[in-house]
């Protein structure tokens, strides 16, 4: 199954963002489920980020909920909001 995680950060967090990158990125390299894509969510000036999406293909929502908990941005209180659901891939041109 495929899950998709969306991110909102909370207003002003572009420096915590930059100076939490390095784990975070760490972070997401030991994860124990197939992460399809990820990056930053940008805001209309298609510059700004203001927050993070990840699509990972795991067996089950608890692994992918436990591994977004322990995430860096989230222990560092970046995000003001997460959204994890299943997600039935139809279509996909890569």
């Amino acid at each position: 199954m495929h899950y998709t995680v969306y991110c909102l950060d909370h207003d002003g967090m572009v420096d915590r963002r930059l100076a939490n990158y390095d784990a975070h990125k760490a972070y997401l390299g030991t994860s124990p489920a197939k992460m399809v894509i990820s990056g930053p969510l940008l805001a209309a000036d298609e510059q700004t980020m203001i927050g993070s999406f990840f699509l990972f293909e795991a067996d089950d929502i608890e692994v992918i909920q436990r591994f977004n908990a322990n995430d860096p941005f989230n222990a560092a209180g970046i995000w003001k909001s997460v959204d994890i659901r299943p997600f039935n891939k139809r279509v996909d041109n890569r």
